[in-house]
């Protein structure tokens, strides 16, 4: 391992922390000053093409396989490196944030993988950053524990062969960390912050555990931000000395350029390449955010409305399945949602139902696993794979060559039979503001009517109320969707939440600043890429 230096970085505008020393040591901090030294020009670069191609959809209103990497996806020798044996089986994945409950929880679920979350699932105030790092660590040396005050309750790990195996999440590449600074001032990137302290302290001593050091990369846009990761697991190997290949990557597909890279992301990622994942949310918001003035054929209709069945969303997800298993990679399935009841069991019926039928159709169409938001979801999405796999730990024999997927079949949004509702709007601005409220407080994963939401549940609200109005859709009740109706959908939500929760409960929450923001993201003419952005500029801590 290369000598620790004294870190070039600074910590700013942050109070001390409980064992903070633990994490950010001098070699840990060194460490990620080199990858923000080595990398973070490439990520800026990448970040600049993105606005560049954003522009080119806006004049093309289309988007297509591309022409320069025909090669590669006509190539069928290569494929991704033999899956490691803790990574063989994923049938049930469960995520949520690295709190010291729920990492125990997590582990503990019977679920396969755990996809300890630094991204969407976690606010990123400067303690749920170290904490959650603190958390791991305690978690892969047995030094963790957890009484809940209110409950009295304590939760321990059980045995280490029970226990689900982590793959941890890091911040997408636009996110950077104000926190912690180089000697000019400039913030370093979150991915390199979150992945650099992870790998830094946990990658020996995973493969002590017969594990590894494994990730899940979010917002990827392109083959070529999948081969900057890459190269950074490259240098992070030989940095720390461990074989080359020891990392492995899964790939979420949840944005619309990406699923037109699908195999170019998976083979610049080769050597490390896991898998790819189907987000459904973000895939929408981004759908949204490159052809928001592409007329209404790209209007999309209230969100729960479209479903994985949707044409557009099959041709996505089996074209992911018939792509990871082309190259030997596994199909991860999305996200069960919803948040069992356990005073009302009519909501779990139907809940129970809901959540069967999405794993039994995700099992059937060749996925090799998928996600669930809570333990109590465990068995039955390990039910549903349990029926198609039986004792085999994947499906990546499956290869789906029944599947064709044409570039139009993916943005053929139009092919959906729903329309804007005036409900869905009102859904929209309640939704949107109960999570930036509990995100302004620091929570990343928020139960909203029965349903785990995350920062995409909030990106894809306030996309689609800025699509709405833009598009100047007219609802089933004759209104039609203006700035002045959001105003007023979002002042009765803000009534409501004062009647339902007590003046003394509004006043020490953040609703009001949640609903200014909610409607600065809705109503701009300028479209923010990301609600993070602004969001994060208010978010204390």
């Amino acid at each position: 391992m290369s000598a620790p230096a004294p870190s070039p970085l600074a910590i700013v505008d942050a109070e001390p922390l409980p064992r903070q020393e633990e994490v950010l040591t001098d070699a840990a901090l060194a460490f990620v000053a080199e990858l923000h030294r080595r990398f973070t020009p490439r990520r800026d670069e990448l970040l600049a093409r993105r606005a560049e191609r954003r522009a080119e959809i806006a004049r093309t209103s289309t988007l297509d396989f591309l022409p320069e990497t025909a090669a590669i996806r006509a190539d069928d020798s290569w494929k991704v490196a033999p899956s490691p044996a803790a990574l063989d089986d994923r049938r049930v994945e469960i995520t949520g944030p690295t709190d010291r409950k729920m990492t125990i929880n997590a582990l503990n679920s019977g679920a396969r993988v755990w996809l300890a979350d630094f991204e969407d699932a976690s606010a990123p105030t400067w303690e749920n950053v170290v904490t959650g790092q603190l958390n791991l660590i305690d978690a892969y040396t047995r030094r963790i524990d957890f009484t809940d005050e209110r409950t009295g309750k304590t939760y321990a790990l059980r045995p280490d062969e029970e226990l689900a195996t982590v793959v941890m999440r890091p911040r997408g590449w636009h996110l950077n960390e104000r926190h912690l600074v180089d000697a000019d001032g400039t913030p370093v990137p979150g991915a390199f912050v979150d992945f650099g302290l992870y790998f830094f302290h946990n990658a020996q001593r995973l493969l002590d555990l017969g594990k590894g050091p494994y990730f899940y990369l979010p917002k990827t846009e392109s083959h070529l931000e999948a081969r900057l990761w890459n190269d950074v697991f490259v240098f992070a190997q030989d940095y720390v000395g461990i074989p080359q290949g020891t990392i492995r990557a899964t790939v979420l597909i949840e944005t619309i350029t990406a699923a037109y890279e699908m195999e170019e992301i998976l083979y610049e990622l080769r050597d490390h390449a896991s898998g790819l994942n189907a987000g459904r949310w973000d895939y929408l918001f981004s759908i949204v955010k490159n052809f928001r003035d592409a007329g209404p054929r790209f209007v999309l209709p209230d969100r729960n409305a479209v479903t994985m069945t949707a044409p557009f969303m099959r041709a996505y997800t089996e074209l992911l399945v018939r792509t990871c298993h082309k190259r030997g990679a596994h199909a991860i399935g999305g996200m069960a949602a919803f948040i069992p009841s356990r005073k009302d069991s009519e909501v779990n019926k139907v809940a129970f139902e809901k959540v069967r039928a999405d794993k039994d159709r995700e099992a059937n169409d060749g996925f090799d696993g998928s996600w669930v938001a809570h333990p109590d979801l465990v068995p039955i999405a390990m039910e549903s794979f349990d029926k198609v796999l039986g004792d085999k730990p994947n499906q990546k024999d499956r290869l789906r060559e029944d599947v064709h997927v044409e570039p139009a079949d993916l943005i053929a949004i139009d092919s959906l039979d729903a329309r804007p509702t005036y409900a869905g709007l009102v859904n929209a601005v309640q939704v949107g503001i109960r999570y930036i409220e509990a995100w302004l407080r620091g929570l990343g994963a928020v139960a909203i009517f029965n349903l785990m939401e995350d920062a995409a549940t909030a990106e894809i609200s306030r996309s689609q109320i800025w699509q709405w109005i833009n598009a100047g859709v007219q609802f089933e009740n004759g209104e039609k969707a203006t700035p002045e109706l959001a105003r007023k959908v979002a002042a009765e939500e803000l009534a409501n939440i004062r009647a339902e929760i007590g003046e003394e409960a509004f006043a020490a929450g953040h609703w009001q600043q949640a609903h200014d923001l909610l409607l600065e993201v809705a109503l701009d003419e300028d479209y923010a890429d990301f609600l993070t952005l602004p969001a994060y500029e208010q978010l204390r801590g």
